[in-house]
């Protein structure tokens, strides 16, 4: 099994298919995370709050640092050696 990135979470919203593919990439690996759901963990202000005006979900935080969408998380994993 690859080594785990540090404590992760996603910021998900129903229905995004890059929220589901970077859920199951994780899952892939063997690797927790913790999922925040919209309209059930966080609304869509707090998110904006949090992220910024023209985030797009999801958004991953790995070890405290925000990482970005699906394909910034991605690019990271590959550059670290996670993948």
């Amino acid at each position: 099994m690859a080594k785990q990135p540090g404590n992760t979470a996603i910021y998900t919203r129903e229905g995004c298919g890059f929220c589901t593919k970077i859920k199951e990439l994780y899952k892939s690996k063997g690797w927790s995370f913790a999922e925040y759901k919209l309209d059930v963990n966080f609304t869509r202000e707090q998110f904006k709050t949090e992220f910024g005006q023209r985030a797009t979900f999801p958004q991953v935080i790995i070890a405290g640092y925000k990482m970005g969408g699906c394909t910034e998380t991605v690019k990271y994993l590959r550059e670290n050696t996670y993948l």
